[in-house]
């Protein structure tokens, strides 16, 4: 019984990650697209509150779930799939930790433009599109990842 609790908990943590992953992505780009400042600037700081309350939680708890899983089965270290699982998450991490940074610092400088009436300014666009283009990176490794707990084809 306490395998399958923490098998649960551990594949809720990846849908945590997967969905709110997305879920930022198209809020965040859809908002962008809108050209409205005052929306970028709600919206970036719902983002934000997001990341750091449901994402923070998911990626902490993945790792020791995922240790706990392996220990109650006796999975090794050494098996392929976990190292490659493992290398990934780490790229993932490398790629969503200054995401973070990013998206508060568009956040405030939306929320600042929204204030004084003032257009984005350039460095808005250009953490955008750093921001999109850390994503492609960050969030395949989790869906690989996710592939690579379901099949276990190393």
């Amino acid at each position: 019984m306490l395998y399958f609790v923490i098998e649960y908990l551990h594949v809720l943590g990846a849908i945590v990650i997967l969905g709110t992953g997305a879920g930022i992505a198209f809020f965040m780009l859809m908002a962008h697209r809108s050209r409205d400042v005052a929306l970028i600037a709600h919206t970036a700081s719902i983002v934000v509150i997001a990341d750091m309350l449901f994402m923070l939680t998911a990626v902490l708890l993945q790792p020791v779930t995922g240790y706990l899983l392996m220990q109650l089965s006796s999975t090794a270290f050494t098996e392929r799939w976990i190292q490659v699982s493992i290398g990934l998450y780490v790229v993932a991490g490398l790629f969503w930790v200054p995401v973070i940074f990013m998206q508060i610092e568009m956040r405030d400088l939306a929320r600042e433009a929204a204030a004084k009436d003032w257009p984005l300014p350039l460095r808005y666009f250009a953490l955008f599109r750093r921001w999109f283009l850390f994503g492609i990176p960050g969030f395949g490794s989790v869906m690989a990842i996710l592939w690579l707990m379901i099949a276990k084809p190393l």
